[in-house]
């Protein structure tokens, strides 16, 4: 075995600088690699930026058509409510005049039974 030769401090310190410009030179050159893949991870995402605004104002257009269109449909079961209602009301009263109708025809009548049969009294009561 050959004999072991000590390094000398100023060859530490200069294999120290060496190890840290190896070092400094890989993380140069890793920044040079991601500076060029910046630009496209940077309209990338103003890509996915823009299409997520799109989307927001697409949904927010969808949300209001469907509002509109629910009060449209409220609107027109609330007409139509309010039009059976009309028509029931038409027809309650109608059945009350019908039932006044048919009461008073039903007392005319019995006052024409009553009147015919005091007729017949008073006639007989003549002879």
């Amino acid at each position: 075995m050959r004999g072991f030769k000590e390094a000398s401090f100023s060859d530490r310190l200069s294999m120290a600088a060496k190890a840290k410009q190896a070092q400094l030179e890989k993380v140069r050159a890793k920044a040079r690699e991601s500076e060029a893949g910046q630009a496209e991870r940077l309209a990338a995402r103003a890509g996915l930026i823009a299409e997520r605004g799109a989307r927001r104002a697409r949904k927010a257009a969808e949300k209001l058509a469907e509002a509109e269109r629910l009060k449209a449909v409220r609107a027109a079961e609330e007409a139509a409510r309010q039009e059976a209602e009309r028509r029931a009301i038409v027809e309650r009263e109608r059945k009350a005049n019908e039932e006044r109708a048919k009461l008073a025809q039903i007392l005319a009548d019995q006052k024409a039974v009553r009147d015919a049969r005091y007729a017949a009294r008073k006639a007989r009561g003549r002879k």
